[in-house]
């Protein structure tokens, strides 16, 4: 295999790490990347394609299981050192977790067949594309400055995860369903419908990151089925540079999520996200041109 593959996979695995937790919209840098640097360990080009598709959601494992070894205790209501109460605080926490989680799983999967009957394409086919992204990230680092100056010296309602309601969460998810559209980002919707709602920006933050982990769960599984189905259906074999890809690209996003993680966590303790929607703002305009110059 070329070694310029290894460097490909350890440089997704970089940017999933790091876009995945930063309300900067990890979709839409993997789609562009995979526009200008796409894999070519294949002469099979309907194989690269479909292993791409695959390659983009399930890479989010490695992040995933990041936010479980941070945030561990609080996730796992099992242990003797845990009292009664503590456990209890852990279900309600993933009751939670499970009613904002809802509204995306729902349109994700019906909306999308849906989409797919009457157009033709699903919502990847109509939105996984440098244009969708660009105007995604440009309309949320828009909405991030102007949310961040009407909220600006406003104290929240709801200071920690454990205080958010199962009302609110379900709010919180309602605002996940816009991360369907690449470049609008799971985080940076979540955390700005939580914003919204009156959390803090720490609670919204950690909120995010656990709401991650079964939407990504899902999401992968559905992807993996559905390239397993286009092995065994086509009769194609994953060679092993593969499989040591797609191993590379979760292991890196594992290690450097831990970083970007603590990063955000400690970065909204004291600074709004008003930085990131500059940076949105800039990205999308320089995608914009580069769409339109190519």
């Amino acid at each position: 295999m070329q070694i310029i593959e290894w460097f490909k996979a350890i440089l997704y695995g970089i940017v999933e790490g790091i876009t995945e937790w930063l309300p900067v919209s990890s979709t839409g840098h993997l789609i562009l990347l995979g526009e200008w640097l796409p894999f070519s360990f294949s002469d099979n080009a309907e194989f690269l394609r479909e292993f791409w598709e695959m390659f983009e959601v399930v890479i989010q494992l490695g992040a995933i299981l990041a936010v479980i070894v941070m945030f561990w205790r609080r996730l796992i209501p099992f242990g003797k050192s845990k009292t009664d109460a503590e456990k209890k605080d852990v279900w309600r926490l993933w009751g939670k977790v499970i009613i904002a989680s809802i509204p995306a799983a729902v349109v994700g999967i019906l909306g999308d067949k849906l989409l797919e009957k009457f157009t033709g394409k699903d919502i990847d086919g109509w939105c996984y594309n440098g244009m969708v992204v660009a105007i995604a990230l440009i309309a949320y680092g828009v909405a991030f400055i102007v949310v961040e100056r009407m909220h600006k010296g406003t104290l929240p309602r709801v200071d920690a995860v454990n205080d958010i309601t199962p009302r609110t969460a379900w709010m919180i998810g309602l605002f996940q369903v816009l991360s369907l559209i690449p470049g609008t980002s799971r985080s940076g919707s979540t955390i700005l419908g939580s914003i919204l709602l009156g959390v803090s920006r720490t609670a919204a933050a950690e909120f995010s990151f656990f709401m991650a982990i079964p939407v990504m769960f899902g999401a992968s599984g559905i992807k993996a089925i559905g390239f397993a189905k286009y092995l065994n259906e086509g009769g194609v074999s994953m060679p092993s540079q593969a499989w040591l890809i797609l191993a590379v690209g979760c292991a890196v996003s594992f290690v450097v999520s831990l970083f970007a993680i603590r990063f955000l966590t400690d970065f909204v303790k004291k600074h709004s996200f008003s930085a990131f929607g500059v940076y949105r703002i800039l990205l999308g305009a320089a995608v914009l041109i580069w769409y339109f110059a190519r």
